[in-house]
């Protein structure tokens, strides 16, 4: 019991000064935005980087704890995270192409092969960091499958397509009778509120389109439709959250809706288009004149919460930026300006400390009820993903060549 209390203690944010040094920023008002989106991603992708070098075997750092973190007995950084890792790779290809940075790119190949050095025998990926029990996971599989197939599409190396076919025979055998993925999915999430697999189902579809495989593509428009069924006619997701699907996190929301949005667009299915478009269209009515969002809903699409989660604000925008490629309608990017700069204001790119500077935290405040006080590697690539999509619609138009074919 004394020990336990001395923990809890030292996980306080005053005996933490990086942390206290974070909450006097947001009491401030958060730091500087430029109006250029290049410092800010520069910064980024370098976090991204940093978040590598710091760990011992090519994956990414799950996170950057600004308090001493109960699960991993230290401040500081985390270890790596397969899942994350998985879906960063396209990131650091785009900011290879982006920046002219072919360091990014060695970055990226490095991390797929570390992916397959430790795929699971039976193809799974998976789930938590490096040092748990190995366990497979579903969604984290999905979301390396992810980064293979871009690693596949940049290298032409047939080892991560190989790779890619292992995950995705897995995730085929999977799927029960009626297209839900109730087998195999992760132990660090409630097993009834799933929907957001929606997100695996896309990368099954990839799988299926770049590996000329139909049984892969059928078994994803199996899955997403099925999910789709289950939307409310508000445009709702329901069953939809890592630990509370009454109130479920817009992280967990906004990769429902990028499922179904990148299924439908590639299965050519306008029902899947039309879900994405219904819940996305709900979100976006709920962006303060700030750009801050709540990182909680009810069912009606009221904020649960008074916190915000960066990451899922993130998401939201790289999702209504493809909604305007997709579609053609400029109307999907009138929140994106006003939730990158609020996503700006969160970064800080003033920090001496390197597991602070350029990487986007979990919530705002940073004490919030999603990564609290980490910098976590997911927001930080979603964060990236939306300022280089962002550039190129503003200066080339919604045509815009993406600098890779797969940024996930």
């Amino acid at each position: 019991m004394i020990a336990s209390g001395l923990r809890a203690v030292r996980a306080q944010a005053v005996f933490n000064p990086p942390a206290l040094g974070e909450r006097w920023r947001e009491w401030r008002g958060g730091y500087p935005a430029d109006a250029e989106h290049e410092p800010h991603l520069v910064a980024a992708i370098t976090w991204l980087a940093r978040a590598q070098d710091a760990t011992p075997d090519g994956g990414i750092a799950r996170a950057y704890s600004l308090v001493w973190h109960r699960q991993f007995g230290r401040r500081g950084w985390e270890p790596a995270y397969p899942e994350t890792t998985g879906y960063i790779i396209p990131t650091l290809y785009a900011a290879a192409a982006r920046c002219g940075r072919p360091d990014f790119a060695a970055r990226a190949e490095r991390a797929a092969r570390w992916e397959i050095a430790i795929q699971l025998p039976t193809g799974a990926v998976r789930g938590g960091v490096i040092g748990e029990p190995e366990s497979p996971a579903v969604f984290n599989t999905g979301q390396v499958l992810l980064g293979w197939l871009a690693a596949f599409e940049e290298t032409g190396d047939g080892s991560f397509a190989e790779a890619a076919c292992r995950a995705a025979r897995y995730l085929v055998a999977m799927l029960d009778a009626d297209g839900h993925w109730r087998r195999g999915n992760s132990r660090f999430a409630r097993p009834d509120a799933t929907l957001y697999n929606t997100r695996t189902a896309w990368a099954l579809a990839e799988a299926g389109a770049r590996l000329g495989v139909e049984a892969f593509s059928n078994a994803a428009a199996h899955s997403l439709r099925a999910a789709a069924s289950l939307q409310a006619g508000n445009g709702w997701l329901p069953h939809c959250c890592l630990t509370d699907p009454e109130r479920p996190l817009l992280h967990t929301l906004a990769y429902a809706i990028r499922g179904l949005l990148e299924g439908g667009r590639l299965l050519g299915d306008a029902r899947l288009l039309s879900a994405a478009k219904r819940a996305a269209r709900a979100l976006a009515g709920t962006v303060r004149a700030d750009g801050w969002m709540p990182g909680r809903y009810r069912a009606d699409w009221s904020a649960a919460v008074r916190w915000s989660c960066l990451t899922g604000q993130a998401q939201m925008a790289n999702n209504w930026i493809r909604l305007a490629q997709i579609t053609g309608q400029r109307e999907w990017l009138e929140a994106v300006p006003v939730v990158l700069g609020f996503l700006k204001r969160t970064q800080s790119r003033r920090s001496h400390d390197p597991g602070v500077h350029g990487g986007i935290k979990g919530a705002w405040p940073v004490g919030g009820g999603y990564g609290t006080y980490e910098v976590l590697s997911w927001a930080t690539k979603f964060f990236a993903d939306a300022l280089m999509r962002h550039e190129a619609v503003e200066v080339q138009g919604l045509g815009a060549v993406a600098p890779v074919s797969l940024l996930a």
